[in-house]
């Protein structure tokens, strides 16, 4: 069976009854005709198990909703590599910004059900064991991921010093700080930069990086490699493409053109300044101290020995006498003193060269035909060492997680995050208020945009939900309430709902928080949605802690009350009302759901969720205007065009939409 999908267009969201005309015919106004699969929810996300079975050692794990998509970042003006000032198109990755948990593996497995778009068809799996990262790209295969560790871990590169493991940290102009594991190549992603850089340095003993901003005014940036935060120290106002901390003075070193420079790493302070004579080039390259603490300089002409001369200049003796195939960008030593370098491509190679000789090869990228290719480019390297003895294990209050892996390393009861949809990103639950009759789907009588984080124990465990939202489009004529009821959970399970906004007295709550009367955990945001235009977060407290499979996912049952008629609540298509709501359809209208499953007898719903900062339609566009690619999506039954909501090219009437 197949339904066909009218989208009317109503002269006011406020109205109870369909448009009727003088003769009290009813008119309606068939709009875009459409052909929807029976059963079709309009569900724009899924639920997807992701099951890690890790029986190793200790290792905090971080999972990202994963697409290898980059999106525009506008432009940027900025000194290239080069010295060259140019204007260009800035493509990132966001797959950073789309953290969705993290934990640790109990008895052997993590094992979580998040919520993703439907477009989404990876997940990005990190590991964190002390601060030695790996990755894994790992495919969605019918709603699950099965990530093991074991069969996917692989031999590390030690050092000649004991309990010394090498990676290779690196940086690029597209802002992306990454790191590459010297024995085998495998790339992990640790960080976005808040600006995109050519340049990186590490404080080993304080296990700090450094990084000079490429654009103006050039920001000394200061990186946690511990904590994983960002922080500026100063803006230096010079930019250039050569970096490296001294461990023997604990200053940062920096070079651009035929100069050298001296900087504190605390306060940004330049100290000393130098000429270098004797360079074949001086575009592009890095510094690089060796631990007998011999400077060594690159530039796009190859490598060179810099040292001080009695007229306190620095002299630069080549190395690399041949031209080289490729252009030096960055350099590193390991801890064996093997010196990496990357060179100047969309795809960068690594290359491990001689200092005596300047005898090189290439050893990871396009160029080693070996199969590896970054897809992306290098434009700093420096060297990072784990040491297993020095690891830092201090756990404050010893729940068992360490500090620099707790996200509450203060709170016993806390030690990691959920997120929903991300941790940065918002969802939206948008809403048509003439149930049961026909509205002008527009989608905007009542849009929630919402985060959802669950607070979760050591054990994996959530002890808290912080439910952060906020109306942003108010289209309607009524005064609508709004809630979601936690399918998976009793009323007595709750310890205290607080943060919620009450009004006009219609809702009746239980002492917990909890609306009362209710066979199922309900959560009344606001009995008025304009309590909510601004930020609100109402927190939920379990009185014990509890899975998450038992919780659910956000958003839940979501559902709006309609012009304080309590009974008359709004839900996605197929879901159930609550105890209190009545879907009888024996509301006053002409009934346009008589199956009393949210879908219309035309085929459409009214309501919509998305796992997006979904853009409403203006007043009176019909969604269908406002996205082009909407029909062909609901036609399909959500198989075509699933990302239609985005800002993908080509998706979107700008000019039809509220931004």
């Amino acid at each position: 069976m197949r339904y066909a999908f009218f989208l009317l267009l109503l002269n006011s969201c406020g109205f109870d009854e369909p448009v009727v005309d003088d003769d009290d015919i009813v008119i309606e106004d068939p709009g875009t005709v459409l052909s929807i699969p029976d059963g079709f929810d309009f569900s724009t996300y899924h639920d997807v198990k992701i099951n890690i079975v890790d029986d190793g050692n200790y290792a905090k794990y971080d999972i990202y909703a994963y697409s290898d998509e980059l999106y525009d970042a506008g432009t940027e003006t900025f000194e290239n590599e080069s010295g060259e000032i140019v204007t260009e198109t800035v493509y990132k990755s966001d797959v950073l910004d789309r953290l969705i948990f993290s934990g640790v593996a109990k008895n052997g497995t993590l094992q979580q059900t998040i919520n993703l778009p439907k477009f989404y068809d990876k997940v990005y799996i990190r590991r964190n064991e002390s601060l030695q990262f790996t990755a894994s790209i790992e495919d969605i295969v019918n709603q699950e991921v099965n990530f093991n560790a074991a069969e996917s871990k692989k031999s590390i590169k030690s050092s000649g010093l004991k309990s010394t493991t090498d990676y290779l940290y690196s940086v690029n102009g597209s802002g992306q700080l990454f790191q590459v594991d010297p024995l085998t190549g495998l790339l992990t992603d640790l960080s976005k930069m808040p600006m995109g850089s050519y340049t990186c340095a590490i404080d080993q003993e304080n296990k700090l990086l450094y990084s000079i901003g490429r654009s103006n005014p050039y920001p000394l940036m200061k990186y946690s490699i511990e904590k994983d935060i960002w922080e500026t120290v100063a803006n230096l106002g010079i930019g250039g493409p050569r970096l490296d901390y001294n461990a023997n003075d604990g200053l940062l070193y920096f070079s651009t053109k035929a100069k050298l420079y001296t900087f504190n790493p605390a306060t940004g302070e330049k100290l000393n300044t130098w000429n270098i004579e004797g360079l074949d080039s001086t575009s592009g390259g890095d510094l690089a101290f060796a631990d007998d603490g011999t400077l060594y300089l690159c530039t796009f002409s190859g490598l060179y020995l810099l040292e001080l001369d009695a007229n306190n200049v620095f002299q630069s003796t080549r190395i690399s006498a041949d031209s080289l195939p490729f252009q030096p960008t960055s350099m590193t030593f390991d801890s064996n003193q093997e010196l990496w370098l990357a060179n100047s491509a969309s795809s960068s190679n690594l290359i491990v060269m001689d200092t005596q000789t300047g005898g090189w090869q290439y050893k990871y990228g396009p160029d080693a035909n070996n199969g590896s290719d970054f897809g992306r480019t290098i434009n700093d390297l420096t060297t990072f060492r784990v040491i297993s003895e020095n690891v830092n294990d201090t756990d404050t209050d010893g729940d068992g997680i360490p500090d620099i892996d707790d996200a509450y390393p203060e709170d016993k009861e806390v030690a990691f995050e959920y997120f929903t949809p991300s941790k940065y990103g918002q969802g939206t639950i948008s809403f048509e208020d003439l149930w049961p009759t026909t509205g002008d789907y527009d989608f905007n009588d009542a849009a929630l945009s919402y985060q959802a984080v669950a607070k979760l124990n050591s054990d994996n465990m959530a002890v808290q939900l912080d439910f952060t939202c906020n109306i942003k489009a108010n289209g309607a004529g009524f005064t609508n309430g709004i809630g979601f009821q936690i399918d998976g959970l009793l009323p007595t399970e709750i310890e205290s709902v607080t943060g919620s906004v009450f009004t006009q007295n219609f809702i009746t709550l239980n002492q917990n928080g909890t609306e009362a009367d209710q066979e199922k955990a309900v959560i009344i945001l606001a009995d008025d949605v304009d309590n909510i235009l601004n930020e609100t977060k109402i927190t939920i407290r379990f009185t014990q802690p509890i899975s998450t499979e038992k919780l659910g996912v956000a958003p839940f049952n979501p559902f709006l009350i309609v012009n304080m008629v309590r009974e008359k609540e709004i839900h996605l298509p197929y879901m159930s009302p609550t105890s209190l709501g009545n879907n009888s359809t024996t509301f006053n209208g002409t009934n346009k759901d008589e199956d009393g499953n949210y879908i219309s007898d035309n085929g459409y719903p009214w309501a919509i969720s998305i796992i997006h900062d979904f853009k409403v339609p203006k007043e009176k566009v019909a969604i269908t205007d406002a996205y082009n690619f909407f029909s062909l999506w609901a036609e399909s039954g959500g198989l075509n065009y699933v990302n239609w909501y985005t800002d993908s090219s080509g998706n979107r009437n700008k000019d039809l939409i509220d931004q």
